[in-house]
């Protein structure tokens, strides 16, 4: 699930956070890249006639098509990309992690009914709710980023709080996620649909963690509880209260503990035995390695083991995977250029102080932003 509407909200409320761009534009920065999240999307969306491409064994390639073409699109344009696969789950997502399970079983049961009926529509849309990210997937897609020269690591837990560290810490530039929760774990820069196919035309949206804390006067730690009453995968929430409430009330009491005291209990009753306090700990210090002991750097493409790998084990066709060698190795003479701002120290993130705003100058406008219908899905949880 993620935040609930959040990028809804920010769209509604603090528009001037999000800003559209060109993957041109991002030349020469370093992009920490939520693995899981690609691999997902790629198996989601790479497919033929409705089901995921497969080799003549029968096993799954969507997943390193998509790791191929995307990154081959991103060192073109001069991008330094650096993957961040999950570790274990925090002991907290148990619960949204059963409940994903439980849905997959439910899509698999009407996925089979469908088939049996010849509803080929139904069949289709129950089949990408059944996608799971397995480690095989992972690990295929750690081996061809070895072979085509660009680094991985694997976070101690989550890879959005790890992105988001190395992000705070100016490691690298930004973080390229559907994930929003990015954001509640403190990056600065999120960067959604960059790993979007380049025929769907969709502008990469840059939204600034800043300009959200200072357009809606919030701290960070305020914003953190926003998002857990908004709903989030570590926790339940108070039923009835949706983005829009979630926010007044955020900036009137300014912390859940608050806001539990000023409800009227006949209207709105907070979940029993509810761990919000665990879950703002999980989002305001999460088990990440500090930026500034991560270390990785981009080698060279290793020609005849990606056509190994990719065309004697996985049956890709030999044509496509050396020209796409041949563009790996072509952008090198771009990659040696520098952006001007690269030759001044990067400066870690600060925790952002409050700017005094007009609440009412926030919550009283009724317009609209198209941004937030605009926005693609990942992994079907975000918004």
């Amino acid at each position: 699930m993620g935040i609930h509407k959040l990028m809804t909200l920010i769209a509604d409320y603090a528009p001037s956070a999000i800003k559209e761009n060109e993957i041109k534009n991002y030349f020469g920065r370093k992009i920490a890249i939520d693995a899981s999240m690609s691999i997902y999307q790629f198996i989601i969306a790479i497919r033929t006639d409705g089901d995921v491409l497969m080799n003549e064994h029968g096993e799954v390639t969507s997943h390193l098509q998509g790791l191929l073409y995307r990154t081959a699109r991103m060192l073109e344009n001069g991008l330094k990309p650096l993957y961040v696969f999950d570790g274990k789950p925090p002991l907290m997502k148990s619960g949204e992690l059963a409940k994903r399970k439980e849905r997959r079983q439910k899509a698999e049961a009407e996925l089979t009914e469908a088939s049996e009926v010849g509803d080929k529509e139904l069949a289709e849309r129950m089949a990408k709710r059944t996608v799971k990210v397995t480690s095989q997937h992972s690990d295929e897609c750690k081996r061809l980023l070895t072979l085509m020269g660009v680094p991985h690591i694997v976070a101690p837990c989550e890879a959005e709080a790890q992105c988001a560290e190395l992000a705070k810490s100016g490691k690298v530039f930004a973080v390229a996620s559907e994930d929003m929760d990015s954001l509640t774990f403190g990056s600065s820069i999120l960067l959604r649909n960059m790993m979007m196919s380049e025929a769907k035309k969709m502008p990469i949206r840059e939204i600034h963690l800043n300009t959200v804390l200072e357009t809606l006067n919030l701290s960070h730690n305020e914003f953190v509880d926003l998002c857990i009453l908004m709903g989030c995968d570590y926790t339940d929430t108070i039923k009835g209260i949706g983005y829009k409430k979630a926010l007044n009330y955020i900036q009137e009491h300014k912390k859940i503990e608050d806001i539990v005291r000023s409800l009227d209990p006949k209207k709105y009753t907070p979940p029993e035995d509810w761990s919000y306090p665990e879950a703002r700990e999980l989002f305001l210090s999460p088990e990440v390695t500090p930026g500034i002991d991560v270390d990785f750097k981009w080698g060279d493409a290793d020609e005849e083991g990606m056509v190994s790998f990719l065309v004697g084990e996985k049956s890709f066709n030999e044509d496509r995977v050396r020209n796409v060698y041949k563009r790996i190795e072509k952008s090198k003479g771009q990659g040696s250029q520098a952006r001007m701002d690269s030759f001044f120290k990067t400066i870690a993130t600060p925790e952002s102080s409050k700017r005094k705003v007009d609440p009412s100058g926030v919550m009283g406008s009724s317009k609209k932003s198209k941004i937030a219908s605009a926005s693609g899905r990942g992994r079907g949880k975000k918004r």
